[in-house]
Order: structure tokens, then sequence, then C-alpha cells
């Protein structure tokens, strides 16, 4: 479950790396979509933009530490537990927020980036999961059999 992990975790990574590199550097797609969604908000879409830009990027950089904690196999350390914990619940957070600024903000929500939002909600839930679940248990003892 351990290497699937490192990689769920650094493709959510990269994913969402992407949809930061699109809202500061200002795409086209990416500035007209803020348009769109900063009209009922009442917001420069600019500043939405950007500031989505963070939001999205330290979701990010939470997947790659993630992965960096699996990879480093540092997962069992309190410090690092809550670190690991505190970046799934962010990115949870984070990718919520998009999937109701898509249904609640857009005119016409984008399904491929509410799919792709689930997705990565599914991922954090994982890393949750692998954490605090006795399923995760369960799996190490019968590994150990």
């Amino acid at each position: 479950m351990k290497p699937l992990l490192i990689v769920l975790n650094s493709i959510s990574g990269l994913v969402l790396l992407r949809f930061t590199v699109s809202k500061f550097a200002a795409w086209p797609v990416s500035v007209a979509a803020f348009v769109d969604m900063a009209k009922p908000l009442g917001i420069d879409p600019t500043f939405f933009r950007i500031s989505t830009g963070f939001v999205i990027g330290y979701a990010a950089i939470s997947f790659f530490v993630n992965a960096l904690i699996l990879l480093m196999k540092k997962e069992g350390s309190e410090k690092f537990n809550l670190l690991f914990t505190f970046n799934s619940l962010y990115a949870t957070g984070a990718m919520t927020g998009a999937i109701f600024s898509e249904f609640f903000l857009r005119s016409n929500p984008k399904w491929q980036l509410v799919y792709i939002a689930i997705t990565i909600v599914v991922i954090a839930a994982v890393n949750l999961l692998s954490r605090y679940s006795k399923i995760s248990q369960v799996l190490k003892v019968r590994a150990v059999m």
C-alpha cells in the first residue's frame, strides 16, 4: 500500500502544480474562468486567481511532502504523522472548496475539473485512512503472518 500512496501523492502534487502554474502564469483559460467566477463574489478576478494559486500551490506542496514522508519512512514519528494528517486535511479542504466553486460560482461547471478535484479528495482520504483506520492495522498484521 505504501508504494501506491507514494505514487498517488506524487501524481496529485504534479496535477495541482499544473493548476498552480496556470493561475500564476495567467493562462487565458484560467483568466477567463476567474473572470466568470469572480462576478458572483464581486471581487477582483486577478486577486481571486492569484490567491487561489497560493491555496492550490500549498496543496501541491502538501502532497509532495506526504510522498517524502512515506519515502523517508518517517510516518511512525508523531511529528511527521501530524504533518501528514494536516497536509491531507488541507488538501481535502482546498479541493472541496474547488468543487463548491465549480458549482456555485461558475455559470457552467467544468466536469473534468470536478472529477479531478473529487479524485484528489479521495486520495487525501486514503492518506488519512492509511494512518487512522483499523483496516491498515489489519493489513499490517496479515502481512506479518
